[in-house]
């Protein structure tokens, strides 16, 4: 999955107002944590996730392994919040953050 320039701005627009929905500490990627993220994409498709990592290194490889393991993408990575991208198996149009703001 790749998204052309067009889509990642429009997931950036949308993701101005987002707060982060999860947030990943110094415990890394735990099996808890990859199913609450997977819940979390299946119903809004479009989060944030808040990773503290002290090195840009490593917030850059737990994010890696974030997408890796979720078959998320990433649209964009600011500081410690990255912005991921799913498409929901079976879109639920009052949580998708996408159809809810949308227009």
């Amino acid at each position: 999955m790749s998204l052309s320039q067009k889509e990642r701005k429009q997931f950036r627009t949308i993701a101005h107002q987002l707060k982060p929905v999860l947030t990943l500490g110094d415990a890394g990627a735990s099996e808890a944590l990859i199913e609450e993220l997977e819940a979390r994409l299946e119903d809004h498709e479009l989060i944030k996730v808040k990773v503290n990592a002290q090195s840009r290194e490593d917030r850059a490889a737990l994010i890696d392994e974030l997408c890796a393991r979720s078959g998320a993408e990433l649209v964009q990575r600011t500081g410690h919040v990255a912005l991921l991208y799913r498409p929901a198996r079976e879109r639920k149009p009052h949580l998708s953050n996408l159809t809810r703001h949308q227009g």
